[in-house]
């Protein structure tokens, strides 16, 4: 599959893996993947958030990221249902940061601050949204894939990057207007 990603497409996933290094992370997730979309300049991809307003909010969207990956990778809505039930997400993190030190809760490796240095997986996350990219090509009749497609498949994909791009006014309805429908883009979701 990555013998049809773009130039820009791999400096994304390139991208994601130095973030996840970057986050001793043990393997490459979805946030990791807009991290790096966020790097981006000139792709189309960057092209479409700028023109949705994100460029001057990328630190706000960083910061977002950063705070899911604070409560453990859940999204808003999940810490609003769990609160639902009486579970205040908030206090949890404070506690066990209080115990464990800031950021225990994080996916991050926690080696004692020792940086692994060997291949990063991809999550099953990061895995799906890069099939999901494949077919959000295929869906709009396009023969290479880009990084504007795998901006439309964490769009699409329900979890934090969905959220936090929804929070931002980017959604993959939003993002189609912006980069156009590419021909056809009838089963990509």
């Amino acid at each position: 599959m990555f013998e049809r990603f773009t130039k820009d497409a791999r400096a994304v996933v390139q991208g994601a893996v130095g973030h996840a290094e970057e986050a001793r992370a043990n393997t490459v997730a979805p946030e990791h993947l807009l991290l790096a979309l966020l790097d981006r300049e000139g792709s189309r991809a960057s092209v479409a958030l700028a023109a949705l307003g994100v460029g001057e909010q990328r630190a706000a969207v960083r910061q977002e990221l950063r705070d899911a990956r604070r409560r453990a990778g859940l999204s808003q809505a999940e810490t609003e249902a769990l609160a639902g039930l009486g579970v205040d997400v908030s206090e949890i993190v404070a506690r066990v940061e209080e115990a464990h030190g800031v950021g225990a809760m994080s996916a991050d490796d926690r080696k004692g601050g020792r940086r692994w240095s060997g291949h990063r997986s991809f999550s099953r996350g990061a895995k799906e949204v890069l099939e999901k990219a494949l077919r959000v090509a295929v869906a709009r009749r396009e023969r290479h894939i880009g990084d504007e497609h795998i901006l439309l498949a964490l769009a699409l994909r329900p979890g934090v990057p969905a959220e936090v791009l929804t929070d931002h006014g980017v959604t993959h309805e939003s993002l189609t207007r912006v980069l156009g429908d590419g021909g056809g883009q009838a089963a990509c979701a």
